[in-house]
């Protein structure tokens, strides 16, 4: 059976003790597009000493995975309730902002999306909001089902390296990893062709910590089906032929870094695997994950090459940064233990905002790669669907329903009798007294008073509390965190 592993090294294990991206899992190093990186079946060989993942120490590690408010670049709360309250119309109307304004959503997921808001605005621009209420009760199916021996094996044996310091993730059996088990269980058993990839685990976690389970699920499933196509498929195909795309575009963006990683027969395979698969969740600081994931969400893969594009110029981009990297080690080294500064929020998102790479420009060299893939290796074995660039594309590709995008309660306020203020419950037993009493004589039953009174004593729940409406509802829950 073919081996397949998506860089599933725990980030938290210092730098002698961490595995590699092949050593976590059943590997075979990959060398053009000759090998395959997939989980299930055999242990396969470990890489070389270049293919080795050393880190940058433990305190490094740990900068880099646990999400910390202090070290996100703070925002004035006055911008950043403009911001969500700018957010709250797009989201609202969000068919309309689409079709006529998306050039503005676009610049506005530059910016960042609120944290209050992101789990809900991933769900819109992933159109996975639009997935669930066509698939309602899917996942709940799925989540019933037993699923595949095979498959549940090595997901148990993922769920601790998953942002083990996050408060969600960090105890075994805690409800974090419980959900994040039932949502890579419910996959292997909604796309059983593919199966489960470690580097879906990540992912999925990093949605789990903005949205509950059902939701996470959906965008699951738009990544790997919309955005990511084939990159969890048995031969992995599509991350090989994209490193090839990332290869290509990296000699128009920097012909120097280009030139060193030829010289040195250095496959795009063995440093950009993990960032791809991974959406570079495992890479960056927390803050520049959440600004990458949020242009990722509107504009597509194109973010992602520019990211990666980026910090290989950044690294390997001149001759004195290129001093300390004479051999294939020390260059998979300094791949390996990134600056920090290049990874910085700000500094980042603005270089990966001016970097001219298009979707045009990726199409026409995955179609040249693709070609020469064909000559040398024949067709493809896994027939993915096109690849939609971002937001834009998969709403005109799926066009929801006004209905599909309406807000769906969660929590549903049972009914009841509403609550008397006790200034009116005294006027009521004033009222009662006039209307019930005996001065008022037999004829006052007779006229219907005492109804009034136990009317008034009783009143209607009123529609409010008869309504589903919720307190909250499913698209507010991405204050998940």
């Amino acid at each position: 059976s073919a081996t397949r592993n998506a860089a599933a090294g725990p980030r938290s294990v210092p730098a002698a003790g961490r595995p590699s991206l092949s050593a976590a899992g059943k590997c075979s190093p990959l060398r053009g597009a000759a090998g395959a990186l997939r989980i299930g079946g055999a242990a396969g060989a470990r890489q070389g000493r270049v293919g080795s993942a050393v880190g940058t120490g433990l305190a490094a590690a740990l900068t880099r995975l646990i999400p910390s408010p202090r070290r996100l670049e703070e925002v004035p709360l006055e911008v950043l309730r403009q911001r969500e309250s700018k957010w709250l119309d797009m989201l609202n109307n969000w068919d309309k902002w689409m079709a006529k304004k998306h050039k503005k959503i676009r610049l506005r997921c530059q910016k960042g999306i609120p944290p209050s808001l992101r789990g809900r605005a991933w769900q819109y621009l992933s159109g996975s909001k639009v997935k669930l209420e066509q698939n309602i009760g899917k996942f709940d199916e799925l989540d019933l089902l037993p699923g595949e021996p095979k498959w549940l094996d090595v997901i148990e044996r993922d769920l601790h390296r998953q942002f083990p310091f996050h408060e969600m993730f960090v105890s075994r059996g805690g409800h974090g990893q419980q959900d994040l088990f039932r949502v890579l269980k419910a996959y292997t058993l909604y796309r059983p062709e593919e199966g489960y990839c470690q580097a879906q685990a990540p992912i999925a976690a990093v949605l789990l910590m903005h949205m509950p389970a059902e939701q996470a699920f959906w965008c699951l499933v738009q990544i790997c089906e919309k955005y990511l196509p084939g990159y969890y498929s048995e031969k992995l195909e599509a991350i090989q032929l994209d490193g090839q795309i990332l290869f290509s575009l990296l000699h128009k963006v920097s012909p120097v870094a280009y030139k060193h990683l030829s010289k040195q027969k250095i496959d795009p395979i063995l440093y950009m695997t993990e960032w791809f698969m991974c959406a570079f969740s495992r890479t960056l600081p927390w803050s520049s994950v959440l600004r990458v994931w949020d242009m990722f969400f509107c504009e597509g893969v194109k973010i992602i090459f520019r990211v990666g594009l980026v910090l290989l110029k950044h690294t390997l981009g001149s001759s004195d940064k290129l001093k300390s990297c004479q051999g294939q080690y020390e260059t998979m080294e300094r791949l390996r233990a990134l600056s920090p500064k290049i990874m910085q929020e700000t500094f980042l998102v603005q270089e990966v905002i001016e970097l001219p790479v298009t979707e045009r420009q990726i199409e026409r060299e995955h179609l040249i790669q693709l070609k020469k893939w064909r000559e040398t290796h024949g067709e493809l074995q896994c027939k993915s669907p096109p690849r939609l660039h971002g937001a834009k594309a998969i709403s005109e590709a799926e066009p929801p329903t006004r209905k599909a995008l309406e807000p769906v309660p969660s929590i549903i306020v049972p009914a009841g009798p509403a609550p008397v203020p006790k200034a009116r419950k005294s006027k009521e037993k004033n009222r009662e007294k006039s209307l019930g009493s005996p001065a008022n004589g037999p004829g006052a039953e007779g006229n219907g008073a005492p109804g009034a009174a136990r009317e008034l004593l009783h009143p209607q729940v009123s529609p409010h509390h008869q309504s589903k409406e919720s307190l909250c509802s499913r698209e507010s829950e991405d204050t998940y965190l």
